[in-house]
């Protein structure tokens, strides 16, 4: 009798690969991942880090830490961009539509992501973890994006 093998489901899949494009994070603060999907088809991933070509927090220090700024305050003092952001630049820079997908990602996005994956069309995110942020969660329930937390 062969052994049944036990094949992740496609949340699993895809946060789980969100989990991977965190590592490439260069945050000193918070790892995030996210990964663009439409017909179970990756789009585009990102991971929040300085932008191309200039030196990341890991090289030279985070100014909020050093300020002592709370997670989700202040984040215009922040020299990267987020991972949702990584991802509609991405999707941006190689014509790709992200209209009607679906966004797994490892931290509930902030307002100001939040705004922009509305405005780009994400029709549901997927997270692992939250993040202090009330208004983004009320301004994606206004736009009925549909927001849920998975466990692996």
């Amino acid at each position: 009798m062969k052994e049944k093998i036990k094949r992740p489901s496609w949340d699993e899949y895809f946060l789980e690969m969100a989990k991977l494009v965190a590592k490439r994070s260069t945050c000193l603060r918070r790892k995030v991942g996210a990964v663009a999907v439409k017909d179970k088809r990756i789009l585009a991933t990102g991971y929040n880090g300085a932008p191309s070509g200039l030196a990341h927090c890991i090289e030279i220090g985070c100014l909020r830490e050093k300020l002592n700024i709370p997670s989700g305050q202040r984040q215009e003092l922040c020299r990267a961009l987020h991972a949702e952001q990584n991802v509609i630049i991405q999707a941006v820079l190689y014509n790709v539509d992200l209209k009607g997908a679906k966004l797994y990602i490892t931290n509930q996005p902030c307002v100001t992501c939040s705004k922009m994956l509305i405005s780009c069309g994400i029709k549901e995110i997927v997270i692992l973890d939250g993040y202090p942020d009330e208004l983004a969660k009320k301004m994606l329930k206004e736009a009925k994006v549909k927001i849920r937390k998975f466990k692996i």
